[in-house]
């Protein structure tokens, strides 16, 4: 999750949560009620349809986290994730340049890769090599994103973004 995304909103309508949800750094938690959020979206049609859009977004990233896993090298996967958060970053004007917060670890990112962090470790000093990122005080520069792009194979229609962002 990112400053501003959705966090299960349509969870009261299941018995029991089935996963548990950590924070990696500081937040702001605002929490509806299932009963408060079903009258609020019954009676606006636009943000019935923004939920709905919202959660079709959610299901894309999702499919294409399970590409990632499934068929990426290790480095194609941590330059996706890359652009993937850049993307989701600029669009809600959360990045400077072509630079953002990242807040993650290596070992944060080997359990979110299903790497080891040595091998993000000499995964990171590649893309470094190769001009493309640099990690520096939990910010992540990104110095050709079109490198990086076609490294990841990054396409970001699946982010179904309404206006160009990342650029």
């Amino acid at each position: 999750m990112l400053p501003g995304d959705l966090c299960d909103p349509h969870i009261f309508l299941l018995d029991r949560m089935d996963h548990t949800i950590g924070a990696l750094t500081p937040l702001t938690v605002a929490q509806i009620p299932g009963p408060a959020f079903q009258s609020l979206v019954e009676r606006s049609a636009s943000l019935a349809y923004a939920f709905r859009r919202e959660g079709l977004s959610a299901i894309a990233i999702q499919r294409e986290w399970t590409v990632s896993l499934g068929r990426r090298s290790g480095i194609e996967r941590l330059a996706h994730l890359f652009c993937e958060l850049y993307w989701r970053l600029a669009a809600v004007g959360l990045t400077d340049g072509g630079s953002c917060p990242f807040p993650l670890t290596q070992n944060d990112l080997a359990d979110v890769l299903g790497q080891t962090s040595v091998h993000i470790n000499r995964t990171l000093q590649e893309l470094r090599s190769m001009g493309l990122v640099a990690l520096r005080g939990r910010r992540l520069t990104i110095h050709d994103q079109t490198g990086l792009a076609e490294l990841a194979y990054f396409d970001p229609v699946y982010l179904h973004f309404t206006q160009k962002a990342g650029q």
